[in-house]
C-alpha cells in the first residue's frame, strides 16, 4: 500500500511503470496536494509514502514530515531530481528520479512489517 505524493501525472505513471517492471504487487494511491495527502493518510493506511521534492505550493518534506507526524515508523522515501540537497531531520530514503528501477526493491524492503 504505497501513498505517492507527485503533482506530475507523468512521473506518477513512470514510477508505476517501474513497479511493474519489477513484478512488484502493489497498491498505489497518488496525490497531488496537502488536502489529499492528510484525507489519504487518514483513510488509506499506506505501507509506505513516497513524495516528491518539489510539489507546488507544498514541499516533499512537508509531505513526509505530516506521515511521520502520523506514524513515525512509517516508511518514507523522498524522490528527487537533485544531487544536493539539505540534511533531511527525519529518517527517510532518498532516491534520485533518475535511478527509479531502485525503488520497487526499496519499498519492499521497507514494507516488510518490523518486529515488536
Amino acid at each position: 500500500r504505497i501513498l505517492l505524493v507527485e503533482d506530475s501525472r507523468d512521473d506518477a505513471d513512470l514510477f508505476g511503470f517501474a513497479l511493474d517492471d519489477a513484478g512488484l504487487e502493489y497498491v498505489c494511491h497518488v496525490v497531488r496536494t496537502e488536502r489529499e495527502l492528510r484525507e489519504a493518510l487518514a483513510g488509506f493506511a499506506p505501507t509506505v509514502v513516497v513524495s516528491d521534492l518539489n510539489l507546488p505550493g507544498y514541499s516533499g518534506f512537508a509531505a513526509l514530515e505530516a506521515a511521520h507526524a502520523l506514524d513515525p515508523h512509517l516508511p518514507l522515501v523522498l524522490l528527487t531530481g537533485l544531487d544536493d540537497i539539505e540534511p533531511l531531520h527525519l529518517p527517510v530514503s532518498l532516491v534520485c528520479k533518475s535511478e527509479l528501477a531502485r525503488v520497487p526493491a526499496l519499498i519492499e524492503a521497507l514494507a516488510v512489517p518490523q518486529a515488536a
